[in-house]
């Protein structure tokens, strides 16, 4: 993988840059599409293609491990040819599913067991077999096997924590390193930086996974429930430790205002289920702000959903129409409103660079954060 900086923003730790894969060139700052069990709900590859402007979408390691299963993504010759999709994928390892499921798994120093949410099975993932299943999925880059913390959470099980997932990160990386692609294109892993709220936990992970020396490198541990304030520092910490040339991703991050204030603090990826699930529920993200689609303010409103930025939606549905759909449960209204919030967060990213490369980003940020933050 190559990783290119090609601007850097003269008020913030803000850049823009190129990731190359084997599956194409990713713009960034980027934010992914969350396509959980190899879909992103409620889309067609070609509305993610064309309309939402996708460079790169998630898989997930735990949903895909259990449905549909490895001997049919093998079989079908990895998770781009099962789903479609010829851009990049990046597969989240499991490990924050696996927090998820604080009442269906124990973890040890071996690794995580879990039963099935579907079936109640059990399964254990270890450092190891996670390298080994998503291989076997077959996305581009493909995370390290972590403990993800909750918050609040105590320092010592917080520093404990951190010390198993560093000891995991050199299983991982010592598998990785000793196995090959399936198919024919290349792999990459990132490792993840933990330590809950505690600057000194955060900088003594940062510094171990940079001495890593992987292609990239993630954050996790954060958005799960801390104030935005505590996230925004933590990021800080680590975004000045971790080697400015390999891009970072900040994971399940978040609002746009998230976005855009942690691209001022030097993250170039971002994912995050919320922009689909809060679409299923009414809730639209707009270049003016955000829209409860649901509110009778809307009934008898005509005009387009979201002028601001460039979509087909603008030419062929009102706001009035799509809270139509909502209100009466239709399908459609589900599909509607994932294009559009979709929509909204790459153009987002892609306004963000261009003010990166004009060296303007710090002060347009300022601006964009509260327009796109106010309820409207």
């Amino acid at each position: 993988m190559f990783f290119n900086i090609q601007h850097h923003d003269s008020q913030t730790q803000a850049r823009a840059g190129e990731i190359q894969t084997d599956h194409g060139t990713i713009e960034t700052p980027i934010f992914m599409p969350v396509g959980t069990a190899g879909t992103v709900k409620a889309l067609h590859q070609r509305e993610l293609l064309n309309d939402v402007k996708a460079q790169i979408i998630l898989g997930n390691t735990y949903h895909l491990y259990l449905r549909p299963g490895l001997d049919t993504l093998e079989k079908a010759g990895g998770l781009h040819k099962f789903n479609g999709w010829s851009k990049p994928i990046l597969t989240d390892s499991g490990g924050y599913q696996v927090y998820s499921l604080s009442d269906r798994r124990k973890i040890n120093e071996e690794g995580a067991t879990f039963s099935s949410h579907i079936d109640g099975s059990k399964h254990l993932f270890t450092p190891e077999n996670v390298m080994d299943i998503q291989r076997t999925i077959g996305a581009d880059i493909i995370m390290a096997f972590d403990e993800c913390t909750p918050y609040p959470c105590e320092y010592k099980y917080a520093s404990k924590s951190m010390e198993m997932t560093h000891r995991w990160l050199k299983r991982c990386c010592d598998r990785f390193g000793n196995t090959e692609p399936k198919y024919g294109y290349n792999q990459f892993l990132f490792p993840i930086v933990q330590g809950s709220v505690y600057t000194d936990l955060r900088k003594k992970s940062a510094e171990f996974i940079a001495s890593m020396n992987c292609e990239g490198n993630a954050i996790g541990g954060l958005s799960v429930g801390e104030p935005a304030e505590e996230m925004y520092a933590m990021t800080e910490v680590v975004t000045n430790i971790l080697p400015k040339e390999k891009p970072r991703y900040l994971m399940g991050v978040g609002t746009p205002a998230n976005l855009l204030e942690c691209i001022a603090l030097g993250i170039d990826m971002f994912d995050c289920v919320m922009p689909t699930r809060n679409a299923r529920n009414g809730m639209l993200f707009t270049s003016q702000g955000i829209i409860n689609i649901r509110n009778e303010k809307w009934k008898n409103d005509f005009s387009s959903i979201d002028p601001g930025i460039p979509s087909f939606l603008n030419n062929d549905y009102s706001k009035a129409y799509l809270r139509h759909l909502v209100i009466s449960q239709e399908i459609l209204a589900a599909q509607i409103s994932s294009i559009q919030n979709l929509t909204f967060y790459l153009w987002l990213m892609g306004q963000a660079r261009e003010q990166i490369k004009l060296g303007t980003f710090g002060s347009w940020k300022e601006k964009m954060v509260k327009q796109v933050s106010q309820r409207l």
